[in-house]
């Protein structure tokens, strides 16, 4: 994003510029050192100095008119009012000049190195017959009708991370040669935002944010200017004026991976004035260039292509007649809103990587980031995207494994010997690069994690390593008891941390279901929907427990919604009920050995309930009564996962959305109360904004304690039905988690207290899926 926001939010000052002589520079020796530009009250500047950081210049003229080749003008933060600011000394190819604002967060708080200022506009900047220059950081705020930038008859100059407002823009004249601009934001208030011309050669405009605003609102004016690249640029131009020209001698020129918005601020149609071309080629200007892999908006209503004065509708009648573009789009440009029956970005992993003057980082500095979500159709590694800014709010996908234990603790897995977690202790386990998963670009787990033999009561907290331990839990014990729980935590740093928050010790058990990374498999969710229970029988054909020691394959390709090819795994909800004796279950592939993990366990005559996660294999999953007697079992989809899909998941927190035993507040607007939740009542609870995506599901540690009687909870999307299923089976005075999937519609999430007490509950938040 342009940093031009935080300059109209303060309402900056800006600056003017003083000519300066021409200096020649023959002879003169690199110097190392560089000179400060400083006008604080507290920096006690002069022009007369030398330019040291304790005696530091007054003005960049000043500076400007002492450089040697080889020295850095570092402009500290503030506003420089100068008439005028020419630069004519010169630096040599490997000792060049450079003249560098110096950021606000490197040096102290406040705004930057402005160039002319709100209530002084000045005369932008001008190189002029100098070489071997380069400008990086800079703020320039320039006066009607004078360009920001002048370039007249300069060599090897270089402009990097520059914000522009008011003026002409940027002018590249007189035969200049080898000059780069990019990674700038130009909102000029007279355009064309670029103009190239005067037989200059060799320019790059690469990596920038370009809007015209009035008079000649053409984007980017290249003319009689051969070898011109073109490269990586938003261009908001507007109605009347085209997005990118290549007029007269302007051959031999690259136009590509640029997103071309020639249509009002806003969208829509043009009105009152003919709508502008997106493209525009005349004939001179045809022999050696290139015009491919840009997107050109089309919702102005105007033409998107002209090439030797030919107007063509579309991309395929372009490419038909003038054999450019057969990798460009005629698509919208911006994206107002996210689902699934929105298009998919074209934008997006579409890029030419070759193509010349491509920048390592978008115009924010971010480096490329691919969206599982999308398909990779560019060059080169096919995961830049095409236009200024490169989309790095993207999911993650998931690949399904295991079951595989990362950690035990009795057994030394996962930890330097066997030995149980002390009271109020920790355990940072390594994920990343164990067990089959990457080394890097983790960014979850889905993990069953089991605690057995705790000496006291307590609770388990799983979260991302090295960041502050959160209040949430994911698991609850009494003494005793072995109790698991699916969670899903993101990973910093390769690690995951569990701490044990109990007076006595316990023992931790951790096996993998899957990873989140940049490739894998995408998530569907769905309402509840109970896809197997023995005791009716759903899923089995007929009514009858699982024996002791038993198998039971259930098909789920072609179930209850989920496609019958292509399901890599399903998300259930598992519960055992009626078991004779005490036991655990192992949910697995089906037609692999029954592994050595559990997914949940129990005494006996006790109902438990877990999420389980689970690969499918041959449009199956197998479920392994772990138990010398019989037991029933019942499975409710939450989602399955397919290589195709719209989601990505986005792992957070954890955080806490609610907790009915104390007063709570998510933000200002949504508080509730301390109070339980009724016998038989119904509690919603939001679940949070994202201003940026459209959240699909919620990943989520629910826990009830306090029941004063036995029952179950169902979780849901708020304004839907109450399905016929259960997410948590309680006792009475038990405290109770598991971890829930449930599908959105809005910002909440309802949960419905099916026994005949009140109950309290804990809600927290650990990622979404989201479009």
């Amino acid at each position: 994003m342009s940093r031009l926001r935080t300059v109209l939010a303060v309402g900056a000052t800006l600056l003017g510029t003083v000519g300066l002589p021409a200096v020649t520079t023959s002879g003169a020796h690199a110097a190392a050192e560089t000179l400060y530009v400083n006008n604080a009250a507290k920096a006690a500047c002069s022009d007369g100095g030398t330019g040291t950081q304790a005696r530091p210049f007054c003005t960049v003229a000043a500076a400007a008119a002492a450089v040697q080749p080889g020295q850095t003008v570092e402009i500290i933060k503030g506003t420089y009012v100068e008439p005028g600011l020419t630069i004519t000394r010169s630096g040599r190819a490997d000792a060049p000049i450079t003249f560098r604002g110096v950021l606000s967060w490197e040096h102290e708080s406040g705004s930057d190195a402005w160039i002319g200022s709100i209530d002084q506009r000045g005369d932008g900047i001008t190189v002029r017959g100098a070489s071997h220059v380069k400008f990086e950081d800079l703020f320039l705020y320039t006066a009607d009708g004078k360009p920001g930038v002048l370039v007249d008859g300069a060599d090897d100059i270089s402009f990097m991370n520059l914000d522009m407002l008011g003026g002409t823009g940027v002018h590249i004249a007189n035969g200049s040669d080898r000059v780069r601009f990019g990674r700038s934001t130009l909102s000029v208030d007279q355009g064309p935002g670029f103009t190239v011309d005067g037989g200059s050669t060799g320019t790059v405009v690469t990596t920038n944010s370009v809007w015209p605003k009035a008079g000649d609102k053409t984007g980017v004016l290249v003319k009689d200017a051969p070898n011109t690249v073109v490269v990586s640029n938003t261009v908001a131009g507007s109605c009347g004026s085209p997005g990118i020209v290549l007029d007269g001698a302007s051959g031999g020129a690259t136009v590509e991976n640029n997103a071309v918005n020639a249509w009002p601020f806003g969208g829509g149609p043009c009105t009152g004035v003919p709508a502008g071309t997106g493209v525009v080629v005349a004939a001179g200007a045809t022999a050696g260039t290139v015009v491919d892999y840009n997107v050109v908006d089309p919702r102005n209503g105007g033409t998107p292509y002209s090439w030797a004065g030919t107007g063509y509708a579309d991309q395929p009648s372009f490419t038909a007649a003038a054999g450019q573009g057969a990798h460009d789009f005629v698509a919208p440009t911006s994206q107002l809103s996210y689902g699934p029956d929105t298009p998919v970005s074209k934008l997006t992993d579409s890029a030419d990587e070759n193509a010349p003057g491509m920048l390592a980082t978008d115009l924010g500095g971010y480096s490329p980031v691919d969206d599982p979500t999308v398909p990779n159709t560019g060059t080169g590694s096919g995961i830049r995207d095409r236009g200024v800014g490169e989309n790095v709010s993207v999911g993650s996908a998931f690949t399904p494994a295991g079951p595989v234990r990362l950690l035990d603790t009795r057994e030394a897995i996962g930890v330097p010997q066997a030995q149980a977690v002390p009271a109020f202790g920790q355990v940072d386990l390594q994920v990343a690069g164990t067990a089959g998963l990457p080394a890097v670009g983790v960014a979850a787990v889905t993990m069953t994690v089991t605690v057995t033999e705790p000496e006291q009561d307590g609770h388990l907290r799983v979260y991302p390593h090295g960041t502050q331990r959160p209040a949430s839990s994911v698991l609850n014990w009494v003494a005793g008891r072995t109790v698991p729980n699916q969670v899903t935590v993101p990973v910093k740093d390769g690690k995951v941390s569990f701490y044990n928050h109990s007076g006595g010790t316990v023992h931790l058990i951790a096996d993998l279901a899957g990873y989140y990374s940049p490739k894998g498999d995408l998530f569907h969710p769905q309402d509840p929907t109970r896809v197997l229970d023995t005791r009716a029988p759903i899923g089995v054909p007929q009514a009858q427990a699982v024996p002791a020691f038993g198998t039971l394959e259930l098909p789920v390709a072609g179930v209850a919604g989920i496609p019958a090819s292509g399901v890599t795994a399903v998300t259930m909800n598992v519960t055992v009920t009626e078991p004779e004796q005490e036991g655990h279950l192992t949910v697995y592939p089906h037609g692999a050995p029954a592994p050595g993990a559990s997914n949940l366990n129990w005494t006996a005559g006790r109902t438990v309930a877990n999420l389980v996660t689970v690969p499918v294999k041959d449009g199956k999953v197998s479920f392994y009564n772990h138990s010398g007697g019989t037991v029933h079992l019942v499975a409710d989809l939450a989602g399955h996962y397919a290589a195709e899909g719209r989601l990505g998941y986005y792992p957070s927190g954890p955080t806490r959305m609610m907790d009915t035993r104390i007063p709570f507040s998510t933000d200002r607007y949504h508080s509730r109360p301390a109070g339980a939740v009724p016998a038989g009542g119904t509690l919603s609870v939001f679940v949070g904004y994202d201003g940026t995506r459209r959240r699909a599901a919620t990943t989520m540690n629910v826990t009830v304690t306090e029941p004063g009687a036995e029952g179950h909870l169902t979780v849901y999307r708020s304004g839907g039905t109450v399905p016929e299923v259960s997410n948590l089976n309680f006792g009475v005075g038990e405290t109770v988690a598991n971890q829930v999937v449930v599908p959105l519609t809005g910002e909440w999430v309802s949960f419905r207290n099916a026994s005949d007490a009140p109950i309290h509950l804990v809600v927290d938040v650990f990622g979404t899926d989201s479009y």
